[in-house]
């Protein structure tokens, strides 16, 4: 099973060479032109998962649209709280973005002491995808040919099998202990540093299941590696038209949704955040990205800066609710 880490010694050291360079000043970037060097974005997971699936599509046309490089650097540990930490220390030059997700609403509410403050630290520049969650299964490792029988399976097998997450706090987790507290059922819950991770162990039956963000899944249900049992919601994706929703099944309390994000470190000129978010709405006004989010079964929600930041307001308190109600720990 993958359990790779990053040791608290080598974020810190990371981390302190960020804060150095964070305390340089920086003028406006709008004279010169912004981009006129590659740009950095965090994304706080190993190569693989979700946040990827929608970071490296988004890289290759923002290099299209400017003519310069977007670098996706995997800072992967402890529910993408290590990345979250470097990105909020990272220089705000105009050249420092971070890519996080849901998980990072979520975060704050399982991790007693986190080293960042989301609305502090980072400010947000735009909403990328929202993507419904999925049951999905290594069906050589659960042979239930649809929801029905899964779930069967394991209230008849109490803690016999068990589903891989990208980590305490991730929506992955969140999701798994939501449906076991609906369902009234007991899976052991197995921490991942990424989704990439935990899907590759899911694909070659280290693990048995995952509650799993669509866009990550998407490629290896096509493929017929996994196997999708369910779809998060009321109502079913229309890139996966014959996956029951939730609603359908008998759960239609259970509606859970990861969503990714850009942010900036806080310090960023302003007129160099109104540019990245203008990139990104012309990035999602391609033809290459919308087949690209609609084959993940993807929408983008066209936020300006101010909705991104009330909506994220509202999650971290919508989150704060769920994990009271479920009473989730990392562990």
């Amino acid at each position: 099973m993958t359990t790779n880490r990053l040791t608290r010694r080598d974020v810190l050291r990371v981390a302190a060479a960020g804060a150095a360079a964070a305390s340089v000043p920086f003028a406006s970037a709008q004279s010169s032109g912004w981009p006129t060097k590659p740009v950095n974005v965090i994304v706080p997971f190993p190569a693989g998962g979700g946040t990827d699936a929608f970071a490296r599509p988004l890289a290759a046309q923002f290099a299209k649209q400017t003519g310069r490089q977007l670098i996706i650097d995997n800072k992967g540990g402890a529910g993408g709280t290590v990345g979250a930490t470097l990105a909020s220390r990272a220089a705000p030059d105009g050249y420092n973005f971070f890519m996080g997700a849901v998980h990072h609403t979520i975060a704050p509410h399982i991790y007693p002491r986190l080293d960042y403050d989301l609305q502090k630290d980072l400010i947000p520049i735009s909403l990328v995808a929202r993507v419904p969650q999925v049951i999905v299964v290594n069906p050589q490792r659960i042979p239930a040919k649809d929801f029905k029988e899964f779930l069967a399976l394991v209230k008849a097998n109490p803690g016999k099998y068990n589903y891989a997450s990208a980590g305490n706090g991730t929506s992955h987790h969140l999701a798994g202990e939501l449906f076991k507290l609906q369902t009234k059922t007991f899976i052991t819950h197995i921490p991942y540093r990424g989704a990439g991770p935990a899907l590759q162990d899911l694909i070659t039956g280290s693990a048995d299941l995952m509650f799993d963000g669509l866009g990550s899944s998407a490629g290896h249900i096509k493929g017929g590696r996994i196997k999708a049992l369910m779809v998060a919601g009321n109502a079913r994706n229309a890139a996966f038209p014959d996956v029951p929703s939730a609603k359908e099944v008998g759960l239609p309390d259970y509606n859970v949704t990861s969503w990714y994000g850009i942010w900036a470190p806080k310090g960023t000129p302003a007129d160099v955040q109104a540019r990245m978010a203008d990139e990104i709405r012309k990035a999602m006004a391609s033809e290459e990205l919308k087949t690209v989010w609609a084959n993940q079964g993807a929408e983008f929600p066209n936020l300006s800066q101010q909705q991104f930041a009330a909506f994220i307001d509202g999650e971290i308190k919508r989150w704060g609710q769920v994990v009271k109600a479920s009473n989730v720990k990392a562990d």
